[in-house]
């Protein structure tokens, strides 16, 4: 277990520049995997999940060099990569992402244990398994694993999903990206991450039509080129530092690169006292006193924060706002329409003292500006409620524990070092 402890209380001032998006960065490092042409990727983050799949390549065989202090990788999968190897890593959603690229280079792939990720509820893997067969895979379930083989590669396929998912959809692209001819999917999911994918993919050679809308078209090439790119910052990170400032009475100026990506969220903030400001390049959280849910206009109704997939609030930014409704004053409900059950970690929020009610395994209530103590919190295996956790913590006088941290290391390089700079005091330890 690692653990971080956080000596709150500190107003957190300065600027920071964000990393690149995880969703965004693994789903990239797997596309390459359908070349044997020299790729090489800027602003390649320093976190656990990049590291895995790059150990993955080089257990095949691949050529890895990656300079972790400019965040610059070079890679090539050349002939000869061994298919004994392909074991997918474990512990991350975006490792089923590597089947699609497996299948193309050896015709067969498995799926032998745990592929889940962050600990959302319970998260199929039938969307993917169906997205396979649509391109005529053949699936034989054993008790050992999952084989999925492609004796005569990729099919076209018309497939509509039961609903807009982010590692779906990127699985049915990578797989109509070498397919016979012309592929659709309808209800197809829009993230930013996955129109930043699409873009690596289009200068790959892929032909793309709608990125960006919920029919995507794509058109199979015989085979895809090498490509240079460079990632762009996490809408997330930038979201996660802006809280931040708020939260602790400071003021963190944050580089941004995708504020096309923020007007919803702005008004999200809005909804919490936090005025969002956006000027040559850079963002700022202010609030004018002190943080109050805004009332709505609309009589005898709650605040509320609905999550569900873009162009909504993104669910992996919900616990942010989650941590904002804990220290502003009012009352605000928070509902997840995506997992059913990320927002257990709510009985942790009574350790700091904050008053909340989790109506259903979607929606939470807050009941915010109450006096909160330090405490020792566990985090359950979710990257941003542990950042919530955090938030929540350094914004309290006084010594805090935040048991089990290390889903924080998957998404945020540099995480502690970043928060020092910016006058907090929190440092990893090693738990039991």
């Amino acid at each position: 277990m690692t653990n971080l402890i956080v000596r709150g209380g500190r107003a957190l001032r300065g600027t920071i520049t964000p990393s690149a998006n995880k969703n965004a960065v693994l789903p990239v490092l797997c596309a390459t995997l359908l070349t044997d042409q020299p790729i090489v990727l800027h602003r390649v983050p320093d976190i656990t999940d990049v590291r895995k799949i790059l150990e993955f390549f080089g257990k095949l065989g691949s050529s890895v060099d990656m300079d972790y202090a400019t965040g610059t990788l070079k890679l090539r999968h050349g002939e000869g990569l061994n298919p004994k190897e392909a074991h997918l890593p474990l512990g991350m959603r975006s490792t089923l992402m590597l089947i699609p690229a497996l299948l193309y280079r050896f015709g067969a792939a498995s799926i032998e244990e745990d592929v889940t990720g962050c600990t959302l509820g319970v998260r199929e893997i039938d969307p993917h398994i169906e997205v396979f067969e649509s391109f005529g895979a053949q699936i034989d379930r054993k008790p050992e694993a999952i084989f999925i083989k492609t004796p005569k590669g990729f099919a076209t396929t018309d497939h509509w999903l039961d609903y807009a998912s982010v590692t779906t959809t990127e699985n049915f692209i990578l797989c109509a990206a070498t397919a016979r001819g012309r592929s659709q999917i309808t209800n197809a999911a829009c993230e930013p991450h996955v129109q930043e994918f699409c873009g690596f993919l289009a200068m790959m050679g892929a032909r793309l039509e709608g990125v960006g809308g919920s029919r995507i078209i794509v058109e199979g090439v015989s085979s895809l080129s090498g490509a240079e790119f460079t990632f762009a910052d996490d809408f997330h990170e930038v979201a996660t530092f802006l809280a931040m400032g708020a939260m602790t009475g400071g003021d963190i100026a944050v580089k941004n690169g995708s504020v096309d990506q923020f007007p919803l969220l702005d008004r999200t903030f809005a909804k919490f006292g936090v005025e969002i400001t956006h000027k040559d390049g850079w963002s700022r959280a202010k609030v004018d006193g002190t943080m109050r849910v805004r009332q709505p206009f609309t009589a005898n109704i709650l605040q509320k924060v609905e999550a569900a997939p873009w162009p909504y609030v993104p669910a992996d930014l919900l616990p942010i706002f989650v941590a904002l409704g804990v220290r502003a004053e009012g009352q605000c409900m928070f509902w997840n329409k995506v997992y059913e059950g990320a927002l257990g970690w709510s009985s942790e929020l009574g350790k700091f003292g904050a008053h909340s009610l989790l109506c259903d395994p979607h929606r939470l209530i807050t009941f915010g500006g109450k006096p909160l103590v330090p405490a020792e919190v566990e985090s359950p295996y979710i990257i941003r409620v542990a950042i919530a956790l955090f938030m929540l913590a350094a914004s309290i006088e006084g010594e805090s524990t935040i048991l089990n941290a290390a889903p924080i290391q998957r998404a945020h390089p540099k995480f502690v070092e970043n928060l020092n700079a910016l006058g907090a005091d929190v440092s990893w330890v090693a738990g039991d």
